[in-house]
């Protein structure tokens, strides 16, 4: 009986760690690219839109800022080549990563 004590002691003992708070650091945005204005320089403000509907966001993009294109990491020419040659930029979404603490982007993603 006191083994049982124990073991259900030790359970309810590591369930209550696992049942920890999170905190939220990174925000994901997808984004169409139509409300998304194609940065020129890596220090600088992006801003774009949720939705056509939905009031913009703007965060900080610095030189940490990773850019991808179909998987790939790419420069900022290569980025914004890209960007420029889509055709359907209401179908063509964006990923957004926006760290919250340091308001800064730390990813943008572009699938063709």
């Amino acid at each position: 009986m006191i083994l049982r004590a124990i073991i259900a002691t030790a359970m309810i003992t590591l369930s209550l760690t696992a049942s920890a708070d999170f905190t939220t650091v990174e925000r994901a945005y997808e984004v169409p690219l139509s409300t998304f204005n194609v940065p020129v320089t890596h220090n600088g403000v992006i801003s774009f839109k949720e939705c056509d509907d939905c009031n913009a966001v703007s965060a900080r993009m610095t030189n940490n800022t990773h850019l991808v294109v179909n998987g790939k990491f790419v420069t900022l020419k290569d980025f914004r080549a890209e960007a420029f040659q889509v055709r359907d930029r209401s179908s063509t979404f964006l990923t957004i990563l926006h760290h919250l603490e340091s308001d800064t982007v730390t990813s943008i993603s572009l699938t063709r």
